[in-house]
């Protein structure tokens, strides 16, 4: 069919068209009709079928990860058991605000117990940290090089942690050493201490 006999047909007399151009004609409706139907119709429900299928792959994958986490509950309890544990152990090393005294005294007496001489025993002010606070105390002791490094090993030994730092020594006369150090004591945090910094921290602008 040419262009021609396509510009002369008429509607008014589709029933007498050709048999070939009905079925060209019928086809183009066709055609039509679907590519309507998908601009306004189909196209959207393809996409909302596409952010389904993504949504559904996000829920199963969630679903798995939540299954796993299920399926370990045990195991999960049981580990936070342990670290509950560990921690109150540690905890327990460290000592409350009344018992600080007692704990600088130990260290004390620990150099005085080995024949030590404090030249400087100077507590500093504490530092304050999430849930524990510590506080350096500088000393410098006089002594012969077993009683100093006997003095070092009975703090370690401690019931509550006491770590040593800036350790200097040097020759003094008659063969004894000079020590410097900052000794760190360490004590936990009371429950109103914790609140009061939580409130200062809530308080301090971000």
């Amino acid at each position: 069919m040419t262009l021609d006999e396509l510009n002369k047909l008429d509607l008014k007399t589709l029933a007498d068209w050709p048999l070939p151009t009905k079925l060209v004609a019928l086809a183009l409706l066709a055609v039509a009709i679907v590519a309507a139907g998908w601009w306004f119709d189909w196209r959207s429900g393809m996409e909302s079928l596409d952010a389904a299928k993504q949504k559904e792959t996000e829920l199963r994958s969630v679903f798995t990860t939540k299954k796993n986490q299920a399926i370990n509950l045990e195991a999960y309890k049981k580990q936070l058991a342990d670290i509950e544990q560990a921690f109150g152990a540690l905890l327990k090393q460290l000592p409350n605000k009344q018992e600080m005294d007692a704990l600088i005294t130990d260290v004390n007496q620990a150099g005085l117990g080995r024949g030590l001489q404090f030249e400087l025993f100077k507590p500093e002010g504490e530092t304050v940290s999430e849930f524990y606070a510590e506080t350096p105390i500088r000393v410098k002791v006089t002594g012969g090089y077993h009683d100093v490094a006997a003095f070092v090993s009975d703090v370690s030994k401690l019931s509550r942690i006491v770590t040593l730092h800036d350790i200097a020594m040097e020759p003094a006369k008659d063969g004894v050493l000079n020590m410097d150090a900052v000794v760190k004591t360490y004590r936990y945090l009371d429950d109103e201490e914790m609140i009061a910094r939580k409130q200062q921290a809530k308080e301090q602008p971000k």
